[in-house]
């Protein structure tokens, strides 16, 4: 899985949906076993909400176009 790749949909798609929430997303590593590490921030850092974001925002968002990624987690 390409990295630039992911990044390039967080950057056209996810983040502006975040920033307008007043948040962001950091791209921190993708894992050979299609785990992708995000950092939330601004916002979405301390938004009770974010595990759904995560999971029904995110996840979902990636997959789309990466049917290889298996889980988004994120990490401080």
């Amino acid at each position: 899985m390409d990295k630039q790749k992911v990044e390039a949909v967080i950057e056209k798609d996810i983040r502006p949906m975040l920033q307008a929430d007043g948040g962001d997303i950091e791209l921190v590593d993708i894992e050979e076993d299609g785990v992708v590490k995000v950092r939330l921030k601004g916002a979405c850092g301390g938004c009770p909400m974010a595990q759904m974001t995560l999971q029904m925002g995110v996840h979902k968002r990636l997959q789309k176009d990466f049917p290889e990624i298996k889980e988004v987690v994120s990490v401080d």
